[in-house]
């Protein structure tokens, strides 16, 4: 039996347990049981907090969003983060909850009158020539007749009975999506209570993801999790705050103009906005229900309204966005589109975030590979 060094007793080869013979070899059984434990530990954190993920990821997206409005309440507070954070989630509850739940409420209360509106559609068929208000307006007044001439030439009066239908099945859809009021409430109100804590100790949650991103990519991490941050708070800016004003200039329009239920499209118009899909479907058929009512003057105002509010996506979101984040508008417009089909209405801030993310790590990638390629040394002509 081999000595110790040192002429000490012999070493005991079995204390040590058993040694795995191949060079360099791990203990595979224990390495496969930890992954496998870490990965039910995560699965079941994941099911217990996903009732909790909806509020989380829309409370995240506020927060991130508001944070430099938050310090610079505070520093008019006399930095006391307790005041800020109380007034935060005040104008949090008044301009974000509120107008959001009054949008959806409006919209599922009406959701027979629109159903019954769809019908009437059905039913209605499309005369033979325009109004005569519409036909004598000066300079559109041949194009919309022209148009319409169009339109009745390829079966205006049989494409609309098949179009209807599947504006009730709208309808239906957006009812069943939103779901119950009161589970609707309680989500906001949710979501209202994590952004308070968020906001309060936003400090270590903000180093907790610099953390990790560290750990993950080093200070490249760091970066990625700065990138995101703006680009949450870009889209917030550009989507949400031109939704806003987007629906309040339609909305006022819609009163003085005296279109009926004119709450009930400010709503459309604010969902339809945020969904990317503009204030048009709602103000072009409101101004041809004035013209058609002889209202000439009012159908011209919000002909000229519709003009003006649809043309805020193309000059105020791009500044908003270009606020928040230095990014390509095309690929911020990919990502709120294809996030908003992809997760839903959460989704135009996810997916500009993870497109840009994707971006950031692609230019990083390329400019490494350019950055090595220009550290070699020229190939010797004579080789």
């Amino acid at each position: 039996m081999a000595s110790a060094p040192g002429g000490g007793p012999p070493a005991d080869a079995s204390a040590a347990g058993p040694v795995d013979a191949r060079p360099g070899g791990r203990d595979l059984a224990r390495t496969t049981f930890t992954v496998l434990a870490l990965g039910g530990l995560l699965a079941a954190s994941f099911w217990i907090a996903r009732p909790f993920l909806g509020p989380l990821v829309w409370a995240a997206m506020v927060v991130v969003a508001t944070w430099p409005l938050l310090l610079r309440l505070q520093g008019w507070l006399w930095g006391r983060r307790g005041l800020a954070v109380a007034v935060m989630t005040l104008l949090l509850f008044l301009l974000f909850v509120l107008p959001l739940v009054g949008a959806i409420v409006t919209i599922v209360d009406n959701a027979d009158r629109l159903a019954d509106w769809a019908r009437l559609a059905a039913s209605w068929r499309p005369p033979e020539q325009l109004p005569e208000v519409l036909r004598t307006l000066p300079l559109v007044g041949p194009a919309l007749e022209g148009a319409w001439a169009q339109l009745r030439a390829l079966g205006l009066s049989e494409l609309l009975p098949k179009v209807s239908p599947y504006a009730g099945n709208l309808t239906r859809w957006f009812v069943a999506e939103v779901g119950g009021i009161g589970v609707l409430l309680l989500q906001f109100l949710l979501t209202v209570v994590i952004a308070a804590v968020m906001y309060a100790h936003g400090d270590e949650a903000a180093r907790l993801a610099r953390r990790i991103g560290s750990r993950l990519a080093g200070t490249r991490g760091a970066g990625v999790v700065q990138l995101a941050g703006d680009a949450i708070r870009g889209v917030a800016l550009g989507v949400g705050v031109t939704a806003i004003v987007q629906s309040l200039l339609s909305g006022a329009g819609l009163a003085l103009a005296g279109v009926p239920f004119a709450g009930l499209l400010t709503a459309l118009v604010f969902m339809l906005c945020i969904a990317q899909v503009g204030p048009v479907p709602v103000l072009v058929p409101a101004a041809l229900w004035a013209f058609w009512n002889g209202d000439t003057g009012w159908g011209i105002f919000l002909l000229a309204l519709t003009a003006v509010v649809a043309t805020l996506d193309n000059v105020l979101r791009p500044v908003l966005i270009r606020m928040g984040a230095d990014l390509p508008l095309l690929l911020i417009f990919a990502g709120v589109i294809g996030g908003l089909f992809a997760f839903g209405l959460v989704g135009i801030f996810v997916g500009p975030v993870v497109l840009a993310v994707a971006w950031t790590l692609l230019e990083a990638w390329l400019a490494d590979g350019e950055a090595a390629a220009q550290r070699q040394p020229p190939p010797d002509w004579r080789d």
